[in-house]
């Protein structure tokens, strides 16, 4: 699956779509496939403050547990219930079905220090050849 270019990214595999104020959050397809069989998922509470860097949420495989850092600072609006029930829809829809939650943020002008598609997709290929040797 390519990395949609309709958002940003972090170099901590999460990604944000922009929504006005809003930023839906998610972690990308390189996080799930790294995390293999998920099993739970820990989402944060609504109007919970997150700051941006910091866990907000936990995503647990039956290989590890991985917090999920926040890419924005704000409060969150919503959070995707059907996840806890559905946890397929993340492992098959990272960027779609199964985003975590919705961050409003405080501070706009942090979408600038995140990484675009093509920046990100760097960020994959040095992984990617770090892991080969």
């Amino acid at each position: 699956m390519p990395v949609p270019d309709d958002r940003k990214y972090t170099k901590s595999h999460e990604w944000v779509k922009i929504e006005g104020d809003l930023a839906v959050t998610g972690i990308t397809e390189f996080a799930v496939k790294a995390l293999a069989d998920l099993v739970y998922v820990d989402l944060p509470e609504i109007a919970d403050l997150t700051e941006k860097g910091h866990p907000f949420a936990e995503v647990e495989s039956v290989k590890a547990v991985a917090d999920v850092y926040a890419p924005v600072s704000g409060e969150v609006e919503e959070i995707n219930e059907d996840l806890v029930d559905h946890l397929d829809d993340l492992a098959q829809d990272p960027y779609g079905k199964g985003w975590l939650a919705k961050i409003r943020m405080s501070y706009p002008e942090e979408e600038k220090e995140l990484l675009s598609a093509e920046e990100y997709e760097e960020v994959l290929a040095a992984e990617e050849a770090e892991g080969a040797h």
